[in-house]
């Protein structure tokens, strides 16, 4: 899930939790994005049907840019 029951962004700027596999995730897959995660930057490749780039924006704490072939999921 993006977000958790309050509807506050799971995916954040800094872990809150303690590290058990530092750098390991490549990417990140919720039911509203596809996020890859760069070289100190997450990339958002992908959004599932009907979500809106604003939609995203606005449920995801951390900071990330937009790939130029940003496009739909398949389902």
């Amino acid at each position: 899930m993006h977000t958790d029951k309050r509807g506050e962004s799971k995916i954040l700027k800094k872990c809150t939790l303690p590290l058990t596999g530092k750098s390991c995730v490549k990417t990140i897959i919720t039911e509203k994005a596809v996020f890859d995660i760069g070289e100190n930057v997450l990339i958002l490749k992908e959004h599932a049907p009907s979500v809106t780039l604003q939609e995203i924006k606005a449920c995801t704490e951390a900071d990330f840019i937009v790939a130029d072939t940003f496009c739909e999921m398949k389902l």
